[in-house]
């Protein structure tokens, strides 16, 4: 008896086309998938939400995956560093993986640990001194849209006074230019 034929519809989160990706068995090959849909590496996708293009850490891509969930991968954009000092034994961190074996922190005090599973990372944080200063560098998403600035009014479009009180109306001709009317 043949196995039915699962396709389930992905989306770069920070948005792109709609693909369909099929034939994967574990995390590592759904992201090689994706990657293949996009013409990314596989290496690129932070991690994988279901039916959400938002960063909801509620929503993460598991275990499972619903018939009719839509995946929306979440690719490397920002890295930053931030320097964290121990005062305690335990930093009080939650560390995931996305599954493939790549945890969200890539760096600390400068040595990879890009491959490395969640529980490694927290053995090495665990592992530092105390009151020593160290540097987490840090992968965010990449952002829908962050190339554009946040919507301002121009002084320009004030003084011009159009469309500004949205009750004119754009009119389309089949002769001759378009025009405002009110």
């Amino acid at each position: 008896r043949a196995r039915p034929r699962l396709v389930f519809h992905t989306q770069l989160a920070h948005g792109s086309p709609t693909g369909c990706i099929e034939g994967f068995t574990n995390v590592k090959e759904l992201y090689a998938k994706i990657a293949e849909v996009f013409g990314i590496s596989p290496t690129e996708i932070l991690f994988c939400t279901l039916n959400t293009h938002k960063v909801d850490m509620q929503k993460l891509l598991g275990g499972q995956i619903g018939l009719e969930d839509f995946i929306f991968a979440h690719v490397r954009g920002e890295t930053k560093e931030v320097e964290v000092t121990k005062t305690e034994d335990a930093l009080g961190l939650t560390i995931t993986d996305n599954g493939a074996g790549y945890a969200f922190i890539k760096a600390i005090n400068d040595h990879t640990i890009v491959g490395c599973r969640h529980y490694e990372v927290a053995r090495m944080l665990r592992e530092l001194p105390r009151a020593q200063p160290f540097t987490l560098r840090l992968v965010q998403p990449k952002k829908a849209f962050d190339m554009i600035g946040q919507r301002t009014r121009s002084s320009k479009s004030l003084a011009e006074g159009r469309v500004a009180s949205g009750k004119e109306t754009l009119r389309l001709r089949a002769q001759g230019p378009a025009t405002l009317e009110e």
